[in-house]
């Protein structure tokens, strides 16, 4: 018994010192300060100090920290909170990106499969029509697909220009055949008459409203998920408040200065500091679980006319109607032609130029649309929409996913109060919001991120529009990314949505970025409003107006419907 008293008595007189009770070395302290990289051991004192220069981690006995050291915890701190921030939310992020990346390709491989799903049909019943018509077919459908993707080009006026191609080939092969082809000068004229002749009737238009009736939809489904990623590219890089910084590096290095680098903060000071901390993201809460409700409504409404798969696989119907109007109306048409553009003049047959018209199309066997279960967009959206619930909550349970999952100590366990190594925390807990942080102890929050606050607002935004209780205008989406505009204009009772039939008359063709895996992680998110962004919107409010006659069309089509 005597021999281990002196073990224990030389333990104390090495390390402890006896005046004073506490420990008189620091390389532990050393150790885990080079071991996270949160700045040169130089500045780590050899032996405990007073500690008077410090502002944060005060204590009554000496320390191991010092002022230099105190400003590298707080750093560490900030750094550690994004860290997990970004950590919580790479899944949903990675989950988002995907399928951006997914829907994108689904509807490149739907566009490409109505292309030649139309140029069999045109091929089956107007074979030598079809081998001069693929090339305004393919310009057609790759304006429709941009258009889907987000791009703010015309489709009436892409649709016009796709029968005003055909006319001439129609002209040519069905209203008057003959055995050479129309010359390049009578071609462009019979062209240019297409649209005071109207041979089509009113096909160009019935094309692009109901294309524009059910790729309006996919548009908002597809902005929306550009929406969710800001969200969660802002989130991640929120400002942290002066208060906040202090209370992180109380909580988590302050234990350091006394020694205890292995110990962790008790359950219910770690949620008072973190919810603390990101009371403004729990704001975020009830409007993200709208966000994840109205794209699930918005996913249940697209069908029928709103079903783009199904709209673009029955353009061939339209466009083989469309055809056969104008033969049946040839006599009236060769007259008017005639009118205007005089007798038909044509040019000399060359031997090989009917293959060398078909543009190769016919060497390629070409096959109808097989509608793959595995790739339709209706499954894709399904199957998106149910990963997206599990994430509903996200927002409103954060903070405390943080402390339970890695921040703080489990229960009955000895833990860091803020002061001391206890075996609990004795203050009263706060609730998540920035109300419920008027009570908290550790942090003050005096008002909401404004970032955050401009975040919501873009929420509310979509969400408005995914319920349909508003009609999008073009632009409308763009603007709701980027931070401009108020996203929609008046309210709309209308149960199967308010999808306009147009996007207006504006011509210019920007393709809206597109977020991928690849480029998710762009931080420009957090200063939405940029002035590269103002600049390039300057002066085209008039362009991006949907007519009003051509909005009460549209609405009065969807009652009807």
């Amino acid at each position: 018994m005597e021999m281990r008293a002196v073990l224990v008595y030389a333990f104390l007189a090495v390390f402890i010192d006896p005046c004073r009770g506490t420990l008189m070395d620091c390389e532990e302290v050393r150790k885990v300060f080079q071991l996270k990289q949160i700045g040169s051991v130089k500045s780590v004192p050899e032996t405990p100090r007073t500690g008077s220069d410090l502002q944060v981690c005060l204590s009554k006995n000496v320390t191991c920290c010092t002022k230099k050291m105190e400003e590298r915890y707080q750093v560490a701190a900030r750094r550690d909170i994004q860290n997990l921030l970004q950590t919580s939310s790479s899944s949903l992020k990675f989950l988002i990106s995907r399928n951006v990346a997914a829907f994108q390709e689904t509807v490149d491989s739907l566009v490409r499969q109505a292309e030649n799903h139309t140029h069999t049909i045109l091929l089956q019943t107007y074979r030598d029509l079809a081998n001069h018509a693929a090339a305004p077919i393919g310009e057609f459908f790759t304006d429709v697909g941009l258009f889907v993707l987000g791009s703010e080009l015309s489709l009436e006026e892409a649709s016009q220009r796709f029968f005003d191609a055909l006319f001439p080939l129609v002209y040519e092969r069905l209203v008057e055949p003959g055995l050479s082809r129309l010359s390049p000068a009578y071609a462009e004229c019979v062209r240019a008459a297409c649209r005071d002749l109207a041979p089509f009737g009113g096909a160009p238009g019935r094309l692009a409203t109901h294309i524009s009736r059910a790729t309006l939809p996919g548009r908002m489904f597809l902005q929306a998920l550009h929406l969710g990623i800001e969200v969660i590219n802002t989130t991640d890089h929120i400002q942290l408040s002066r208060e906040c910084r202090r209370g992180l590096l109380r909580m988590n290095y302050c234990p350091h200065c006394q020694g205890l680098t292995a110990s962790k903060p008790c359950m219910g000071y770690c949620l008072n500091v973190v919810r603390g901390c990101l009371a403004s993201l729990a704001e975020v809460d009830s409007h993200w679980r709208e966000f994840v409700r109205s794209l699930e409504t918005l996913s249940t409404r697209m069908h029928g006319a709103q079903d783009l798969e199904q709209v673009l696989l029955g353009v061939h119907g339209l466009v083989r109607d469309a055809v056969a109007h104008a033969q049946r109306n040839g006599p009236r048409l060769s007259a008017q032609v005639h009118k205007v553009c005089g007798h038909p003049s044509r040019q000399p047959e060359q031997v090989g130029s009917a293959q060398h018209g078909s543009g190769g199309r016919d060497s390629i066997p070409l096959k109808g649309a097989v509608r793959n279960a595995q790739d339709s967009l209706s499954n894709w959206r399904r199957d998106f929409i149910s990963s997206l619930r599990l994430y509903r909550t996200f927002y409103g349970g954060l903070a405390d996913l943080l402390c339970v999952s890695n921040l703080g100590s489990g229960d009955g366990l000895a833990c860091w109060n803020g002061a001391e190594i206890d075996k609990g925390y004795t203050l009263r807990v706060v609730g998540n919001g920035i109300k419920a942080q008027a009570e908290n102890p550790e942090v003050k929050v005096k008002e909401a991120d404004p970032v955050i606050n401009q975040v919501i607002d873009k929420l509310k935004h979509i969400n408005q529009l995914l319920q349909g209780r508003s009609i999008p205008k073009l632009g409308t989406l763009d603007q709701i990314e980027t931070g401009s505009g108020d996203g929609y204009s008046g309210d709309c009772d209308d149960e199967d949505g308010c999808w306009g039939s147009g996007n207006g008359a504006a011509e210019r063709r920007r393709i809206v970025t597109i977020l991928t895996p690849e480029n998710t992680n762009n931080h420009r998110y957090h200063h939405p409003q940029t002035t590269d962004f103002d600049q390039r919107n300057s002066g085209t409010g008039e362009t991006q107006t949907v007519p009003l006659a051509l909005v009460s069309i549209c609405v009065f089509g969807l009652l009807s419907g």
